[in-house]
């Protein structure tokens, strides 16, 4: 005879239900906020690469704008110039742009046709620095007048100056959009989680008068929008990847544009979006709810 039957054991239901009609709208909001604040991040690693290539590409080399004396020829002039350049210790090669490479330099400016024949256009020398010891603007200068040429040294500080500034405003600006993004992202949990709580003020009532803390209703809020959070940030970085690598392969490698290159390494910040979103989830679900539920009590 076979004795009493068990009853099956059950899991105790949870206390929030596991989906909620407004959890897919939830999703989608964080996920485009975390799309954007990766695509900013992505921004500022290419400004930054790009600001690093342009002072490495100045500063490794010179160029000196060569005027003829009376009595030689601008070719004469120029040649001269290249090669007292050459003797000086940091510089590893130098050429004296033809006259054709001159007024291609300025018919962006004035136009091919609105070049007279006659223009006494100065020649140019492109001076290749040495990239471990570059001579200095003061070494060429010193001897340009030696050799007796008139001529003028750029050393491209003036650009320089003006592309690290340019590279360092867009940074700032991508961090300070990532960071914005964040925000809304915060505000946008808590806001959730101040509906969820509302809706669930009899639940609340209920937890209290069993003994339930204030910090363990908290903690099934902040679970429930970390997770969430965590599935919003894994879409938004990998439509942001998806959107960086169509970027890399567009450009030929080098990114969609050479002023914004794009590497395949800059999809390794990406990976930390799902955890940095859930974590400002958690935060902002936890302050939330702590606070409403203190003013249930």
């Amino acid at each position: 005879m076979s004795g009493p039957r068990t009853a099956p054991s059950q899991r105790p239901a949870a206390l929030l239900p596991a989906e909620d009609a407004r959890d897919g709208a939830l999703v989608f909001i964080v996920a485009v906020l975390c799309f954007l604040a990766c695509l900013s991040v992505v921004a500022a690693l290419a400004a930054d690469r790009a600001a690093h290539g342009w002072r490495t590409e100045l500063r490794g080399s010179a160029t000196v704008v060569v005027r003829p004396g009376p009595d030689e020829t601008a070719d004469a002039a120029a040649a001269r110039a290249a090669e007292a350049l050459a003797a000086v210790s940091g510089v590893d090669e130098v050429e004296a742009l033809e006259k054709d490479k001159a007024e291609q330099l300025l018919e962006p400016w004035i136009g091919r046709d609105a070049l007279p024949e006659d223009l006494a256009i100065p020649r140019l020398v492109d001076v290749e620095l040495n990239p471990e010891r570059p001579a200095t603007a003061a070494a060429l200068d010193a001897a340009l007048k030696a050799a007796r040429v008139d001529a003028t040294v750029d050393d491209h500080t003036m650009w320089l100056k003006d592309i690290l500034r340019a590279a360092f405003l867009a940074q700032v600006a991508a961090v300070a959009i990532a960071a914005l993004v964040a925000v809304a992202a915060g505000a946008v949990i808590a806001f959730a989680t101040r509906a969820g709580l509302q809706a669930r003020g009899d639940l609340v009532s209920v937890l209290h008068l069993a003994g339930a803390e204030d910090g363990y209703i908290a903690g099934l809020f902040q679970m429930r929008f970390a997770r969430l959070a965590a599935t919003a940030g894994l879409a938004g970085a990998g439509g942001a990847a998806l959107v960086t690598a169509l970027a890399r392969l567009a450009g030929g490698g080098e990114g969609l544009t050479p002023v914004l290159p794009v590497a395949w390494s800059d999809l390794l910040p990406l990976l930390a979006c799902p955890i940095v979103a859930g974590a400002i989830a958690a935060i902002a679900a936890r302050l939330t709810a702590l606070s409403l539920v203190r003013s249930m009590t």
